[in-house]
């Protein structure tokens, strides 16, 4: 949570690119904390909240393919409903990122 804050607040200070490395370095230690705990139903909300994380901080790196897959393994299992529908919702985001890259292609 530290290096992701750290990115938010480099990014509101216009250092993208710095930034995106402390993305990239707090999506690493996230999906790593989230791949560890198996699916079961008895390990949510905590499994699915961990891969909303590392989802959501691999689409501030703009890792867009590992946000995807960070999303898709969050959905596997149990994820409570409200979970679910935020992972849904990233999903959709992300998808956009994909959309734009083709366009600009």
């Amino acid at each position: 949570m530290e290096l992701a804050e750290k990115a938010f607040d480099l990014q509101k200070k216009g250092d993208a690119k710095q930034a995106k490395n402390y993305f990239r370095e707090a999506y690493e230690l996230e999906r790593e904390a989230a791949l560890l705990v198996p699916i079961d139903e008895a390990n949510e909300p905590s499994r699915s909240v961990l891969f909303r994380s590392a989802g959501s901080l691999a689409l501030n790196a703009e890792l867009y393919r590992d946000a995807e897959r960070m999303v898709s393994q969050g959905l596997l299992g149990y994820p409570p409903y409200e979970i679910a529908a935020e992972l849904r919702e990233l999903f959709e985001e992300i998808a956009k990122h994909f959309v734009q890259d083709v366009q600009a292609a």
